[in-house]
């Protein structure tokens, strides 16, 4: 691998090969390296070829170099400024569900009634003989 070739450095490099996962860079006559789909542009790639075909020149940065491997990773994306994002349209508050008619009070008789007024009433209806099942 060329030494000049530095993590964070801008260069122009030619499109030699494109792939379904990324685009393959040649940065010298020895050196290549790989631009990922997701470095491609600011915003969802679905095809690389809508974006770049062989032979285009593109300015790419230099995101990672493994010696070892022999790979580096490049991002086209870090090149450009990301666009202005619109402020999103507010979301719609949900809308309150309309509470159910009251049930109007007829003498002496509630629409609802809450459990500690109906437990003593239970009670006793567990207690009688006439309602026990025999």
């Amino acid at each position: 691998m060329t030494e000049k070739i530095e993590t964070g450095s801008v260069l122009t490099g030619k499109v030699t090969g494109i792939q379904p996962y990324g685009a393959f860079i040649a940065l010298d006559e020895n050196t290549q390296g790989l631009v990922h789909i997701s470095e491609i542009t600011h915003g969802y790639v679905k095809d690389i070829n809508d974006h770049l075909k062989v032979g285009d020149e593109v300015k790419v940065k230099v995101l990672s170099i493994d010696e070892n491997a022999g790979k580096i990773g490049l991002s086209i994306r870090a090149t450009e400024e990301a666009p202005v994002q619109q402020a999103a349209a507010k979301p719609k508050k949900p809308r309150k569900r309309q509470a159910a008619a009251i049930v109007p009070e007829v003498e002496g008789q509630q629409g609802f009634n809450t459990l500690k007024d109906k437990l003593q009433e239970w009670i006793d209806q567990s207690q009688r003989e006439d309602l026990i099942k025999k």
